[in-house]
């Protein structure tokens, strides 16, 4: 299937690694213009030359980019309209929040947690608006986490911050609609990326268990059985971003083996 995204205009926001760098690889497959930004100038060189390498495709851009900063964020959207004169497609990432029940949180922690997982979105999305109703179309991808359907222990933050996600993506999915703007959310479950290792990490401490029984222990509560892999969930991204996907907007979709139960 031809996705139409050839020479797309493509962010991927925290693409240096995990399910960012996975979602920006399957877009570079297609053949699309595919700027990469992350906070770690060393990382984002080495997966842009990563990505280049396992594709062929030259048209990757690499940006150092903190997400909690306003000023950096126009400065990554103004670069890429500069470069390729739109943005097609804007995908939101950003690193998890910190793990935590509610006693064990500071206020800096909320408001860190709200800079990052859910202002920064709101800023990405401002700043790409205007090109996408000027075109009148756009794929915007929010990616949360599997608790936007269901809560997790001990990630109080991202209950909060996800669900607040969905929130606005439903939103401005129906404010947008009639510019053709195509906005929404992807909640991965258990996927194999640093992020779930360092929870499974967190877990093992507290229960003062070994790490692979705490893994095995997850892995049964999924019922495809295993833990996912980055490109599963890119695919699905990509999807739903490409000129295949043009009815879909405003939903929230769990990419999680079957692991939650909520309807």
């Amino acid at each position: 299937m031809d996705l139409g995204l050839s020479n797309k205009s493509v962010i991927v926001t925290a693409g240096s690694k995990g399910l960012g760098y996975a979602t920006a690889l399957e877009f570079a497959k297609e053949g699309a213009h595919v700027t990469i930004a992350s906070r770690d100038a060393e990382r984002i060189q080495s997966a842009k030359a990563a990505i280049e390498k396992e594709t062929g495709n030259k048209q990757i851009e690499a940006v150092v980019c903190d997400m909690t900063d306003h000023q950096a964020i126009l400065d990554l959207v103004e670069g890429v309209v500069k470069r390729h004169g739109t943005v097609d497609v804007l995908v939101n990432n950003s690193g998890g929040p910190k793990a935590g029940r509610f006693e064990d949180l500071t206020d800096e922690d909320f408001q860190t947690a709200f800079e990052l997982n859910l202002l920064s979105f709101v800023r990405t999305i401002r700043a790409v608006l205007p090109y996408m109703k000027q075109q009148r179309s756009g794929h915007i991808l929010n990616i949360a986490s599997s608790s936007i359907k269901e809560p997790i222990a001990s990630l109080l933050l991202s209950n909060t911050f996800r669900t607040g996600l969905v929130g606005l993506s439903k939103t401005l999915s129906q404010e947008f609609a009639p510019s053709n703007i195509l906005i929404n959310t992807i909640g991965p479950g258990r996927i194999a990326t640093d992020r779930v290792r360092h929870l499974d990490e967190v877990i093992a401490k507290e229960r003062q268990l070994d790490l692979g029984f705490i893994q095995k222990e997850q892995e049964a509560r999924i019922p495809i059985g295993r833990y996912g892999q980055p490109d599963e969930l890119a695919r699905i991204a990509v999807f739903l971003c490409s000129e295949a996907n043009t009815y879909m907007t405003g939903q929230a979709l769990l990419v999680d083996g079957g692991m939650v139960k909520a309807l």
